[in-house]
């Protein structure tokens, strides 16, 4: 699979947040999954909270299966490493796996790790998912001055948390909130960190966001784009998306 210069990652939850509100089984996260790769997405990502309020354990596995079985695809699972994370990431061994600072039942993801206070107990769980050829992506605030430290507990990338982006696109502030991603993505590059990026990431907001902000590799999108799949159907859903990312890119 060739990948542009950033992969798609389409995050599952919403569907199965839908499905669990029946007992029939649909809309199926199989279906779903299926779709989004076969129309050019580049994974899958997902969230297991240990609430299961959403993806439920059973579903990771299975998911995990079917990206597995197609070459160049990724699958990613995100969640508290000292919550449940780990013992997915142990038997699974996923290309990623996304570290994310939530408390149980969190309504959803709001801020990022913070150093030297997280330090010490982030090494251990990502010496341990890289020993298992694991990828460790971390997610942060963007801020500068934590970049290096990131970099120093084992990480591998950072996805910077992009709520602040959203709320400040198209309003006069942001240039200004665009500027502090960029340093935070030049200070992570500094200190040879990869970048992920997301979090209300939408199709009206990307292409500026990876115009402005050099060297994201992923975004992951879900709420926006399940939103969108909803109205055009995962597959026109997953061609607008990679339409924005090739617009950031073109000259």
């Amino acid at each position: 699979m060739n990948h542009p210069p950033t992969a798609l990652s389409v995050n599952l939850n919403k569907v199965a947040l839908l499905r669990n509100s029946r007992h029939l089984g649909i809309p199926s996260l199989e279906r779903a999954a299926t779709l989004c790769l076969d129309a050019g997405a580049h994974g899958v990502t997902v969230h297991p909270r240990p609430d299961a309020r959403h993806i439920r354990a059973d579903d990771v596995p299975l998911l995990h299966r079917l990206v597995a079985a197609r070459p160049g695809a990724e699958f990613n699972i995100e969640g508290n490493p000292f919550h449940n994370l780990m013992d997915f990431v142990r038997v699974l061994r996923p290309h990623q796996a996304t570290f994310v600072p939530d408390s149980e039942g969190q309504f959803t993801s709001d801020h990022g790790w913070d150093f030297p206070a997280d330090a010490q107990r982030l090494r251990t769980v990502i010496a341990e998912a890289k020993a298992l050829g694991v990828r460790v992506s971390l997610f942060m605030d963007p801020r500068p001055d934590l970049m290096a430290a990131a970099r120093a507990a084992g990480a591998d990338r950072i996805e910077l948390y992009t709520e602040t982006y959203a709320r400040a696109w198209g309003t006069p502030r942001q240039a200004e909130v665009l500027r502090g991603f960029t340093a935070a993505a030049e200070a992570a590059q500094a200190a040879g960190l990869g970048i992920n990026a997301g979090h209300d990431l939408n199709r009206d907001n990307l292409a500026d966001f990876l115009r402005t902000v050099p060297g994201v590799r992923e975004v992951s999108i879900g709420h926006a784009f399940i939103a969108d799949a909803l109205e055009l159907g995962y597959a026109a859903a997953v061609r607008a998306y990679r339409a924005e990312i090739d617009k950031a890119f073109s000259p």
